[in-house]
């Protein structure tokens, strides 16, 4: 079979290799061809453009993470079928709970150095730091990125509030209440720590807004692992510069760096200068455990076309 990889999973193209083995051949592109077919069995990409969709001439699209808002599916070729992979739950998961962790103990207020010269001034004037435990943690979203944060709050003694579309979870077990979206107004004013985890689209685009924001304790955290837009991206700004948000950990972003354009900022608001603001590079999932994983699903789902089986994580027919 012929699998190839565009764009930025190219350089995975050997690791793939290597787990097929001989009968298939695996080409990492670092883009679509501008004209003409696209022609593989499987191509593999987390970004497919309407036109680069019509001109798929494959078998199976296998995107190489959980999002697919990046691929226009509905420009696909009748009967393509789309599938994705997960894996990066409990990296971020863990991600999570460091920035939850941190925003507590606060451990930048502390000397940097601990000498002769800092040492009596610190101690004699030692802050306090506050607890994990006991705090209400609101997780928007309740897949798998939410049920592994989940499982790792209740263990630190925090109390866990589900955010569902439908208000019903998947593992009830998980959370000490389940809150649909349409209720999540009501929820927020109790929340000391929410973290954003559900996918993006049409009804999530912009869910936490202005309102959304003030209805937070002040000094609340916010930590978005899901994608920039699901907040509103001015009033997040505008609610970190006045401090009535205490704080945000953000590890995605409203602008991203593209090949052949000018250097961007990550938002077109100065999100990233704000002190009140950890921003990292969209950096949550990546370790090599996740690629093992991802990569190890993909070649079972790409074994598995090749030999006549139902695919795994189809998230598009193509009827």
């Amino acid at each position: 079979m012929q699998i190839k990889i565009v764009g930025l999973h190219a350089p995975n193209a050997p690791r793939l290799q290597a787990l097929l083995g001989a009968g298939h051949e695996v080409q990492g592109l670092d883009r679509f061809p501008e004209t003409g077919d696209i022609a593989a069995d499987v191509v593999i990409s987390n970004s497919i453009t309407a036109d680069e969709a019509a001109r798929l001439r494959c078998r199976l699209v296998h995107v190489p993470g959980a999002g697919a808002e990046q691929i226009a599916l509905a420009a696909l070729p009748a009967g393509t079928p789309v599938c994705n992979v997960h894996g990066h739950e409990v990296p971020i998961a863990e991600f999570t709970l460091h920035a939850i962790l941190e925003h507590s103990l606060q451990l930048w207020k502390y000397p940097a150095r601990l000498d002769a010269e800092a040492w009596a001034q610190s101690y004699a004037a030692r802050p306090q730091h506050d607890e994990a435990h006991g705090k209400t943690l609101a997780i928007l979203g309740f897949g798998h990125i939410g049920q592994e944060i989940a499982r790792r709050a209740r263990a630190f003694g925090m109390h866990v509030i589900a955010i569902t579309r439908s208000g019903k979870a998947q593992a009830p077990e998980l959370a000490h209440e389940t809150v649909a979206v349409a209720d999540l107004d009501a929820a927020l004013p109790r929340v000391q720590h929410l973290v954003v985890c559900c996918p993006l689209d049409d009804s999530t685009r912009g869910l936490i807004g202005r309102r959304q924001l003030a209805l937070l304790p002040a000094g609340a955290l916010l930590v978005n692992v899901a994608r920039a837009e699901v907040v509103d991206e001015e009033a997040l700004y505008d609610a970190l510069h006045t401090q009535r948000l205490g704080r945000a950990v953000l590890d995605v972003w409203y602008q991203y760096p593209q090949k052949g354009q000018a250097p961007v900022d990550p938002s077109r608001w100065p999100l990233h200068a704000l002190p009140n603001v950890r921003a990292t590079p969209h950096i949550s999932a990546i370790t090599p455990a996740l690629l093992d994983r991802r990569y190890a699903f993909m070649a079972a789902n790409v074994q598995k076309l090749a030999q006549g089986e139902p695919l795994a994580n189809v998230i598009h027919a193509g009827n």
